[in-house]
C-alpha cells in the first residue's frame, strides 16, 4: 500500500544522493522524491554539500506527486528542513491528529465486522 501524498504537505525522508542539480530523497518504500536545486534555497546555491549530507533525514515540501511513477517533487526553502536525524520511520505532517479524526469511524467499523465474521 502506497502513502497518499498531497500537495504541501511537510514530510521526513532521507537524503540518498546528491548530484549538482539537486538532492534525491528516499521518503517511504514505494517514493522516492528530487529537490532541484532552485528548490532548496532563496539565494544563490553554489555547492548543494552545504545545504545536506547522503543519509541526513530532512523535512520536505511536497510539491507535485507523480502517482503513476511513485516519485515526488520536493522543495526545502521555504521550511526549517532540518530534522532530528533519529532516522523514524514516522512521516510528520501538518496534519496533525486529522487522519485519526477522519478515520476512526471506519477503523472502529472495520474491527467490529473482521470480529463478527471470526465468530
Amino acid at each position: 500500500m502506497t502513502e497518499d501524498y498531497k500537495v504541501d504537505d511537510i514530510i521526513k525522508g532521507q537524503v540518498t544522493g546528491i548530484e549538482k542539480y539537486g538532492i534525491f530523497v528516499n521518503v517511504d518504500p514505494w517514493y522516492d522524491g528530487l529537490i532541484h536545486i532552485s528548490e532548496v534555497s532563496f539565494d544563490y546555491v553554489k555547492d548543494i554539500h552545504d545545504y545536506v549530507k547522503i543519509g541526513e533525514t530532512i523535512y520536505c515540501q511536497v510539491l507535485d506527486v507523480d502517482e503513476e511513477n511513485l516519485q515526488l517533487k520536493l522543495s526545502i526553502k521555504n521550511i526549517n528542513y532540518k530534522a532530528d536525524n533519529n532516522n523514524s520511520p514516522i512521516k510528520e505532517t501538518r496534519k496533525g491528529f486529522l487522519p485519526l479524526k477522519e478515520n476512526l469511524d471506519n477503523w472502529i467499523e472495520e474491527k467490529i465486522q473482521y470480529y463478527n465474521k471470526q465468530k
